[in-house]
């Protein structure tokens, strides 16, 4: 069976989905006429990036999903596997259902990470796949090709993605446009922990494209409900907070007080879950590390130089020391730390694949 695969669209997401491929070993070609698509990787039409492929990725906005489907049907057959990487899924499920139907296998997909994240060496990389009933056996295609990937895949019916995509994605980014808008923690001097960590969400809304805001709340038919409810516990909130009654009201103070965890939190037991989330932030980040050390592994590759770089790791040593004497941390300690983290990464790096050799250009005939 062919390897390669073929992705139509190659906006901020296909070029993403395209440096994953090429990181996973994977070839591919792409064709977009609208985005400038590399030379080696460019196809000259829609059937020419399809004619061999195993795989047809379909990475344009959702309100584009069914011409682009349109315009591959002609090209498509029983051997390909067509799948969507859109943010909500009824929308363009129903699309790959009415224009492929049960001659070409197709199945949607959700992947939950973008080209921020990827640029950031972010892991796990986890994608929802919505099986359906016409090509049960695309279930089994799609998770190899995402798992050959890197990646996580969570199984869940269309309806289900989109009731959850609203109630957590589709309201992080309109809580996110809103703080946004009003210039929340702009030019502040200080933040608090729980600002900073709403901020790396401002920041993700800031870098995505304009057309996922508007299909996250405009393509997703629990959108709006999710915005109304949201919005009447706000508007609730701040009616109670505006009233003119004593402090020590209890009415007014239960609307606006925010529940405890009551007997699920002792202190202990709340203890040691918080430093279980630590330690699963500082796995999480492990990993991302050893995702940038094979980066940089290969990097070396292409320059010709080794693993190992005695100066860079003295240097990276001497700068943790300084810092963990801000943070009142024992440097000593912070130095051994840091010393195993190296150690970690020259085996990352080690066990990573070989850069491939630059390509020739192949001479013009006369």
């Amino acid at each position: 069976m062919a390897r390669r695969t073929a992705i139509v669209g190659f906006g901020r997401f296909g070029r993403a989905l395209g440096g994953l491929l090429a990181e996973a070993g994977l070839s591919f070609r792409a064709f977009d006429p609208g985005a400038d698509v590399p030379a080696d990787v460019r196809g000259a039409s829609i059937g020419d990036v399809v004619r061999g492929a195993a795989v047809v990725v379909v990475a344009v906005p959702v309100a584009e999903v069914r011409a682009a489907l349109i315009a591959l049907r002609p090209h498509l057959g029983p051997r390909h596997l067509v799948l969507d990487v859109a943010s909500v899924k009824l929308a363009p499920a129903a699309a790959l259902e009415e224009v492929l139907g049960a001659d070409v296998p197709w199945i949607a997909t959700h992947p939950l990470f973008g080209p921020t994240s990827l640029a950031l060496g972010e892991r796990p990389l986890r994608v929802v796949v919505c099986p359906n009933a016409i090509h049960p056996a695309a279930l089994r295609r799609a998770r190899a090709f995402y798992e050959r990937l890197g990646c996580e895949v969570v199984e869940l019916g269309a309806e289900a993605h989109d009731r959850s995509m609203a109630e957590t994605h589709a309201l992080t980014f309109f809580v996110a446009k809103g703080l946004l808008d009003v210039g929340a923690g702009e030019g502040a001097p200080a933040a608090p922990p729980s600002f900073q960590a709403i901020a790396r969400t401002i920041d993700v809304v800031r870098s995505d494209a304009g057309h996922l805001f508007s299909a996250i709340h405009r393509a997703n038919p629990f959108a709006g409900a999710a915005r109304a409810r949201l919005l009447d516990a706000l508007g609730s909130l701040d009616r109670a907070l505006r009233e003119d009654r004593p402090r020590n009201e209890p009415r007014v103070e239960a609307r606006v007080d925010i529940p405890g965890l009551g007997d699920r939190a002792p202190d202990l037991r709340e203890t040691r879950e918080l430093i279980d989330e630590v330690d699963a932030e500082i796995l999480a980040l492990l990993a991302r590390r050893a995702h940038l050390a094979r980066r940089a592994a290969r990097a070396k590759a292409t320059l010709g130089r080794g693993i190992v770089d005695r100066r860079r790791e003295a240097e990276l040593i001497a700068s943790r020391r300084a810092r963990a004497e801000v943070l009142a941390l024992d440097p000593a300690a912070i130095e051994d730390i840091f010393r195993a983290v190296l150690r970690f990464s020259r085996r990352a790096q080690a066990a990573a694949p070989p850069a491939p050799p630059p390509r020739r250009s192949r001479p013009r005939k006369a």
